[in-house]
């Protein structure tokens, strides 16, 4: 099985950082809107080299959806920052109508995701934005995996013509794709193959799925593990012909399993595969204060609850 090796935990929002500021030295057009949040998303660079493509619009979400979207109409690329609680559930009106229905240019760019988002509690760890996402028409969905893919994928959606929802974090992860690796919207990435399990997962589950693959190969099982960084359009293609080799498949993804990947990779399958699948994903819950370590522990989204999830589904063939 193909080794990877994590060249150094960053945070997936400075990948995000690091794309925009490359971004404002190559594409005039793109310009940033941040909700009091700038430090936080990492966008200071950008903000200092170009101050006059940047927008510090307070603590006004709704605001900056709407100023995003007329800038598109001079055509602008705007690409706005805040948490993704705030970025999806405060302001979802907004995007429903200003942005989706009217095929807007927005990039929607949100960190502090998810669990690990850790101390700071329920009220800011969404584990429904990618459901909330992903059922809006024309709407594109990226979760990715460290700092090189964020950074890549936030360089990408600039030449992606239509409203984008990029998801990220806060805490240091394994850094482990290519430095400029290339960044296919739509495109699964075949990380190690395999002939017994498929492991799909996105976002910070990635790394836990390889690690989690290397033990199930040391107890003789073969994992086939795939990154789905976008989950919108889905790579159904990619699913499809992994699970016809394996069998089944387990998902991973640190999101509510209502409306998230696994749902999404469920329909694939009902229409074109049907095969046994674990779901790894927070079942229906709102977090609570903890570590980042100790949530994922309780709520089980780590390598030992995939590895799990993969002999249990194995037994089902």
């Amino acid at each position: 099985m193909k080794k990877y090796t994590d060249t150094g935990k960053k945070d997936t929002r400075s990948g995000f950082g690091a794309g925009l500021a490359e971004l404002g030295k190559t594409n005039e057009n793109v310009v940033a809107l941040c909700a009091d949040l700038t430090g936080s998303l990492k966008m200071d660079e950008f903000k200092e080299n170009h101050p006059e493509r940047f927008f510090q619009v307070g603590i006004a979400e709704a605001n900056m959806i709407g100023m995003a979207a007329g800038m598109t109409v001079g055509g602008k690329i705007p690409f706005t920052g805040t948490f993704a609680n705030f970025s999806t559930g405060r302001v979802y009106d907004q995007i429903r109508q200003s942005v989706a229905y009217s095929g807007k240019n927005v990039k929607i760019c949100a960190s502090h995701a998810g669990l690990t988002l850790g101390e700071d509690g329920a009220t800011h760890q969404i584990l429904e934005d990618i459901g909330l996402m992903k059922m809006l028409p024309g709407m594109t969905v990226i979760n990715t995996c460290d700092y090189n893919q964020t950074k890549a994928a936030t360089i990408a959606i600039a030449e992606h013509d239509g409203p984008v929802y990029l998801r990220f974090g806060r805490p240091k992860v394994a850094n482990f794709t290519p430095e400029n690796g290339k960044f296919e919207i739509g495109k699964a990435v075949q990380l190690t193959e395999g002939t017994d399990v498929t492991i799909v997962a996105t976002g910070h589950l990635v790394w836990e799925a390889l690690i989690a693959a290397e033990e199930l190969e040391a107890n003789g099982i073969s994992a086939e593990v795939i990154n789905i960084h976008t989950i919108k359009p889905l790579d159904a293609e990619a699913i499809i012909k992994s699970v016809n080799k394996t069998g089944c498949i387990v998902t991973a993804e640190e999101h509510n399993f209502l409306g998230g990947l696994g749902e999404s990779v469920a329909r694939v399958l009902a229409e074109n595969a049907p095969a046994p699948q674990e779901f790894i994903a927070t079942k229906d819950t709102f977090g609570e204060s903890g570590t980042p370590a100790q949530l994922m522990e309780k709520y089980g989204l780590n390598a030992n609850a995939i590895k799990i999830a993969a002999e249990k589904v194995i037994k089902r063939k």
